[in-house]
């Protein structure tokens, strides 16, 4: 969306007349503002800056990622690498929620027990690339997937914030099913790696797409879990787990 700038008592202020320095607007609105007045697409900021930005609003960083499913694409160095543990990444502006008729885009609830039943149903793995929480992609050491709900149908083909209709996937997977980023593998380069599985695994794979599920052994799913724990929690358990298995 293009727009026009002009200055007004010393500040830039957007054609639209809007300001995100305005508090009767709503959080989300004002953080979509200053995202796309100060910082623009391709540019890095801070949460810190971000905080510092929106004063007098509450959860100021959720109202920040509530925003991506919206369409914005907000990258972190979980996502990205390059970036800075600090460091977040504009990649693309979605839905304009500052307009009345978008001010609701994206904002699907999806309740705190719903969202930890898929994660455990999932097993706390992406169900579109097999990667759990934290885990670094193949062939990228320094990478950590993180991991998100996603909608089995997309939001325009009304899909609803049930579980039914959820499932667990990783940011990565996440954007290339909404083709914001990358591109997905198409049937045809599926099935050549299907082919090429020796025929106890091409069996075995069929038993996990009857039943729409791969099973995992129990220390497959303490693993995942295990991933879902805070750094320092990790370090201790695994400690602990030594000296279990010392003893």
């Amino acid at each position: 969306m293009a727009l026009e700038f002009e200055l007004r008592v010393g500040l830039l202020v957007a054609s639209d007349g809007l300001d995100w320095r305005d508090g009767a607007l709503g959080a989300r609105v004002r953080v979509a503002l200053w995202l796309r007045d100060e910082v623009g697409v391709g540019n890095t900021f801070s949460k810190a800056a971000l905080r510092a930005a929106i004063t007098g609003a509450e959860q100021v960083d959720r109202r920040m990622r509530d925003l991506r499913p919206a369409g914005w694409v907000i990258k972190t160095n979980l996502d990205k690498p390059s970036l800075q543990p600090d460091q977040l990444l504009l990649e693309a502006i979605g839905a304009p929620v500052w307009e009345k008729e978008h001010r609701a885009a994206g904002l699907r609830q999806i309740s705190a027990k719903t969202r930890r039943f898929v994660l455990e149903r999932d097993l706390h793995r992406c169900r579109r690339c097999g990667v759990g929480a934290a885990e670094a992609y193949p062939g990228e050491p320094g990478s950590a997937a993180r991991l998100t709900l996603g909608h089995v149908n997309p939001h325009a083909a009304g899909s609803s914030a049930g579980a039914e209709d959820l499932l667990t996937e990783c940011a990565r997977c996440n954007e290339l099913v909404k083709n914001l980023t990358g591109v997905q593998m198409d049937a045809g380069q599926v099935w050549v790696r299907i082919k090429a599985l020796p025929l106890a695994q091409k069996r075995e794979l069929l038993t996990w797409m009857d039943a729409d599920a791969r099973p995992l052994r129990p220390v497959d799913r303490a693993w995942g879990m295990y991933r879902q724990l805070p750094a320092v929690l990790r370090d201790e358990m695994k400690n602990d787990l030594r000296g279990l298995t010392e003893s």
